[in-house]
Formats: C-alpha cells, sequence, structure tokens
C-alpha cells in the first residue's frame, strides 16, 4: 500500500475529492496518510482532520528563501515516507531538491488542457479568465508530473470541458473542478498507485 501526501494551500476541493474517492474504493494500492499545509488556517487541514488523516503545516513565511523551505519540504516528504506527493491547490513554489528527491513520483492538477494556459502565473482564476480572453471554446484540466519548471513534466491524463457562452472566470472554474479535476486527480493516483503509468523520453504510458 502506497503512501499518499497531499500538499494544500487553501479550501482543499481536490482532497476532498481524493478523500472521497478512497472512500469510494476508487482508489486502488493507496492509502492519504498526511496532509501538510503551506498556510496555518487553510481549511484543507479540517478536511483531513474530519477523516483522521494526519496533518502538518510548513508555513513558507517561515523561512527566508524558497530554497531552505524546499529543503525543509523535502524532509518532511521523507519523513512521511511519501511514495506519492499531490499537489492540491498547492500555491508554493517548490526547488529542484523536491523533485530530484521524489522523480516522478510527485503530481499535480492544472486546470487547463496543457500546454495552453500554463507556466509562471497561470493558477486560480488567472487561467480561466485567460482562455475566456482567448475566446476558447474548450478547456478542462490536466494531471502531470511536477517537475522543476513550472507545469511542465509528462502529462498523465486530460480531460477536456466544453466553455459556455456567458461564462465568467468563477462559472468555468466550477465546472472545470466538477467535470474534470475531481474525476481524473484521483484516477490518475489510482493508476500511479498500481504501478500502471511509466515514463519513457518524458512522455507517459499507461498500462491497460
Amino acid at each position: 500500500m502506497k503512501n499518499i501526501v497531499v500538499l494544500v494551500s487553501g479550501g482543499g476541493t481536490n482532497l476532498q475529492a481524493l478523500i472521497d474517492a478512497e472512500k469510494r474504493g476508487e482508489i486502488k494500492g493507496g492509502k492519504i496518510t498526511c496532509v501538510i499545509a503551506s498556510k496555518a488556517d487553510a481549511y484543507a487541514l479540517e478536511r483531513a482532520k474530519n477523516n483522521g488523516i494526519k496533518t502538518r503545516t510548513l508555513i513558507r513565511r517561515d523561512f527566508p528563501d524558497v530554497s531552505a523551505y524546499s529543503r525543509a519540504m523535502r524532509d518532511a516528504l521523507l519523513e512521511e515516507k511519501a511514495d506519492l506527493v499531490v499537489y492540491a491547490g498547492f500555491m508554493t513554489i517548490l526547488d529542484e531538491q523536491v523533485c530530484e528527491a521524489f522523480p516522478n513520483k510527485m503530481i499535480n492538477v492544472h486546470p487547463a488542457l496543457i500546454p495552453s494556459f500554463c507556466g509562471k502565473g497561470f493558477y486560480g482564476l488567472h487561467v480561466h479568465e485567460a482562455a475566456l480572453a482567448k475566446g476558447v471554446k474548450v478547456s478542462g484540466a490536466t494531471v502531470h508530473f511536477v517537475t522543476s519548471e513550472c507545469d511542465a513534466g509528462p502529462i498523465i491524463l486530460q480531460k477536456a470541458v466544453e466553455v459556455k457562452s456567458g461564462d465568467t472566470p468563477e462559472v468555468l472554474q466550477r465546472r472545470i473542478m466538477e467535470q474534470a479535476e475531481w474525476k481524473i486527480l484521483p484516477q490518475a493516483v489510482s493508476l500511479f498507485c498500481q504501478d500502471k503509468i511509466h515514463v519513457e523520453n518524458g512522455v507517459t504510458v499507461i498500462d491497460d
């Protein structure tokens, strides 16, 4: 059984999707063993506690720079014996120290179809504002491996979502969460925990 450690910064809706999927038996071969928050008031911590999951806080402002914070996070993940690290609304930058300690063992869900609307500055509502400003007819979500380059790791799963006339960034954000993020993130976690994802030449291969 693989240990899944989830990193959070805010409300924890993606964490809740993972918890619910685990309860339904949809995450095979893995268990959420710890939730680590970058903010002490992150509601995601309450979600974890309400479900009997261990919590830790690692507050970004308590550290002088990204390197020191990344080193502390790497050490915390090693202490928790993490087999898989999941970014679930984790808004804090980590450097290569963490990626190198957990190569192809860290995944993130991004609220767009990478390579569109991704990279530095594309987070939260900014992603959906950019998509609507461009007039795209389809957006969606992507689960990918985390590397030291923002949103550039191998893509694991994607799901498209229709953009509707009159959408606001908030409305589109909610639709993408409900129809894509909350579905493909648990799927990707389960595939990983079953050892069904392999990376070959920078591209993921998923076993049947």
